[in-house]
């Protein structure tokens, strides 16, 4: 079979017709010449905002208060009340209890809070975040809330699910694209797949990338450690991230800067267990834990000699962005979603011995590794702005809001047999 052509833009609608969720083709004003109208715009299926854990909760802050700025009224749900008011950054924050399992807890969040946007917020538009989330999308359409649905990464591909979990979220893939009136992907890989395995287009919305000019040394100075004197690896830590694999290639190398490891797992024991036996048998590798002030973390991304990235599942993946935005040269577990973000501005590993080989490797070439680190800053600044994101956003919600659900072909998609394999 021949490869499709990977779309990421909706096919185009006439300024005078828009077709309707039910399929109809009914008039409207042209988007051209009239002003962008304020909407109510849902943004569901995270932790929630202030940011503290990961990429979804990250681009929920940073696309929810430009939307703000920009004339919209953004509602975010989440699940911990924190110290935070009802308002944060001009979102309105609704805080929803959740089951506190792995298998659970998006599930039962999500459940309450789609049954929050149909009966009291009706929103003119809703974002849901995760492909799991997607059996709670008729009930949004129902009462017509038009709804895009971030599909995330592979999440099937992650080994901390067994079976019945990989089994449900390949299901939930399939029932999103078929229910969604538009699906987002954060990378072109993540398109590619959803085009080979569905024949759909995507809605390609990539992260915003943090750029770090300077952080004050104080806070590493506190935990012992000098700048551009550290290797950096910051990942919970899941077999599909490569901690250990990274941990194990430092071990093996000659390396004469200390290896810091920000991360952990609250559902992985064993993996964990196995870092810990690592870091316990060499005295130079360090191991903080999670890390959730912000601060001290843009101070270990910006101040770090190289950044080890071993995430391989996922899209456009934050933590890359952030190393990137702060000018320190990357060292990535090689996968095309990586190579695509990096765009030939780093070094690759597929195992433990490739990554001494380039741990080794970086620490004889100084100039190599700061020439590495500028040319991904630069392009973490030309192609990787949050404005730019949330612009993408707003004209994501407006289509929807107006009917044009470019996404009716999807209704009756079906996974291919062949799988994709990049």
């Amino acid at each position: 079979m021949s490869p499709r052509k990977v779309l990421t833009t909706p096919p185009q609608i006439s300024p005078r017709t828009r077709r309707s969720r039910l399929g109809h083709t009914v008039p409207m004003h042209s988007a051209a010449t009239s002003p962008s109208p304020s909407l109510r715009i849902a943004l569901i299926g995270t932790r929630g905002i202030p940011a503290a854990y990961g990429g979804f909760e990250t681009a929920v802050e940073e696309v929810g208060r430009r939307l703000v700025a920009r004339g919209h009224r953004v509602l975010v749900y989440g699940r911990d009340a924190g110290t935070a008011g009802d308002v944060h950054l001009g979102m309105r924050r609704v805080t929803l209890p959740a089951v506190r399992h792995k298998a659970l807890e998006t599930l039962s969040h999500t459940a309450l809070s789609t049954a929050h946007a149909v009966t009291r917020a009706r929103p003119d538009a809703a974002f849901v975040f995760n492909a799991a989330n997607s059996p709670f999308l008729p009930l949004l359409r129902a009462r017509g809330i038009p709804v895009a649905l971030h599909m995330d990464g592979l999440e099937w591909r992650r080994s901390k699910w067994g079976p019945r979990g990989k089994a449900y979220y390949r299901w939930a893939e399939s029932f999103g694209v078929r229910t969604a009136d538009a699906i987002i992907a954060d990378a072109p890989g993540i398109a590619e797949y959803y085009d080979h395995q569905f024949g759909v287009a995507s809605e390609m919305i990539r992260y915003g990338a943090p750029l770090l000019d300077d952080a004050p040394v104080a806070g590493i100075r506190a935990l012992g450690l000098e700048p551009g004197e550290y290797h950096l690896v910051v990942a919970r830590f899941e077999p599909e991230n490569h901690v250990r694999e990274i941990v194990e290639g430092y071990a093996a190398s000659a390396a004469g800067k200390p290896l810091v490891v920000v991360g952990s797992a609250p559902y992985a024991a064993d993996y964990t267990a196995a870092i810990d036996d690592l870091a316990a048998a060499d005295d130079r590798i360090r191991l903080l834990g999670a890390v959730y002030d912000q601060d001290l973390l843009d101070a270990l991304y910006h101040h770090a000699f190289t950044y080890l990235h071993g995430h391989s599942v996922g899209g456009t993946n934050p933590s890359l962005l952030r190393a990137m935005g702060a000018g320190t040269a990357v060292i990535a577990y090689d996968v095309v979603f990586n190579r695509e973000v990096l765009d030939g501005h780093g070094w690759y590993f597929s195992d433990p011995a490739q990554a001494a080989t380039a741990i080794t490797a970086a620490e004889a070439d100084a100039d190599g590794v700061a020439r590495a680190g500028a040319a991904a800053r630069t392009r973490a600044a030309d192609d990787f702005t949050w404005d730019a994101v949330a612009e993408a956003y707003e004209d994501l919600a407006l289509r929807i809001a107006r009917g044009e659900s470019f996404h009716d072909s999807a209704r009756r998609a079906h996974r291919r047999a062949e799988e994709w394999t990049g």
